[in-house]
């Protein structure tokens, strides 16, 4: 009997179409295009603008464009693991409200949280429940409305973060491609170096909280930039030394998009020539929970069947880790 591995077989993604250009930005707080280049790569990031519309609306679109793609059943479609940090309410799970609104009436589904490392730890969820043999198509989905709690006269983090969603579909393969190794980490030293203080068990929501605006993000950027740089990098070159690869065996390197000086560090330590980074954090800024499947989609194209790919996060908590993946399929025109 062949061994079952956890493929991704489709892949989907969604951005809002309102562009917040860092022009735009140096009209609203002290900053300049240079500056922010210069410090995160950052370009441009999404913002999703309609009122009432919230991170569902993401996924929703991500998810839907990856069943258009595909075309594949949603009813066929057994779980929905909604990978975020920003969900729609509390208590009701924006992810079981997306898999009905996508017609995945056969799944059960849930939301995942572990900041920016979601999506990665998505990938291992994911991965597990086809490899038990109990499911045949799991739909991850990475979506974040990160504008819904971002304060935009604070310049450590609004010229940095963006909204955004992507999708992917896991299903069983015998072929020895899919998932073949993970590195999950994670350490509550970080706890109070990226968080939003207010609305959790500890400081429930008043009106004190909302005057001294405690509800948004905050981020102590020296610290949580030296956790990360180094965060990534280890597990990345642990990754490849655990499975002995090479940097010439490595054909892409799928990074959080956070900051592009952590992207080039972990290539960096990984013996990696830039044309094997995949970049589009200049597009779409740190979209949290959506880097890696909007990355994926991006560049569909040039992803070969068998290629290997490092992904690699870190979030806050922290979490971090990275994971092998053999890719499973070439794009059909």
């Amino acid at each position: 009997m062949n061994t079952i591995t956890a493929a991704i077989t489709a892949v989907g993604a969604y951005v809002p179409e309102f562009v917040l250009s860092n022009q735009v930005l140096e009209t609203m707080i002290d900053t300049n295009d240079e500056w922010i280049t210069t410090r995160t790569g950052i370009k441009e990031r999404r913002i999703l603008k309609e009122k009432g519309k919230g991170t569902s609306y993401l996924a929703i679109k991500a998810a839907q464009n990856l069943i258009e793609k595909s075309g594949i059943n949603p009813a066929e479609i057994d779980m929905v693991i909604m990978a975020t940090t920003t969900p729609d309410m509390p208590v009701a799970s924006t992810g079981v409200f997306v898999a009905t609104q996508i017609g995945a009436v056969n799944a059960f589904a849930y939301d995942l949280q572990a900041a920016c490392s979601s999506f990665l730890y998505g990938m291992s969820t994911a991965a597990a429940y086809i490899q038990s043999g109990r499911y045949k198509k799991v739909l991850l989905i990475g979506a974040d409305k990160m504008s819904s709690i971002i304060d935009y006269t604070d310049r450590a983090t609004c010229i940095i973060f963006g909204d955004g969603a992507g999708a992917v579909l896991f299903e069983p393969n015998t072929e020895g491609l899919g998932l073949q190794d993970e590195y999950l980490r994670s350490d509550g030293i970080g706890r109070d170096y990226l968080k939003i203080d207010a609305g959790g068990s500890i400081l429930p929501s008043s009106k004190e909280t909302v005057e001294n605006g405690l509800h948004t993000v905050f981020q102590d950027g020296k610290t949580v930039f030296k956790y990360a740089v180094s965060g990534m990098a280890d597990v990345s070159e642990k990754i490849m030394q655990r499975n002995n690869l090479s940097n010439d065996d490595v054909n892409w390197l799928v990074a959080h998009q956070a900051n592009k000086r952590i992207i080039d560090a972990t290539a960096q330590r990984m013996n990696l020539d830039e044309s094997k980074v995949l970049l589009n954090i200049h597009r779409y800024g740190n979209t949290t929970s959506a880097t890696l499947p909007l990355l994926l989609s991006d560049f569909e194209n040039q992803l070969k069947k068998g290629d290997n790919l490092i992904f690699a996060a870190f979030g806050g908590g922290f979490t971090w880790g990275s994971i092998y993946l053999k890719w499973a399929y070439n794009k059909k025109d």
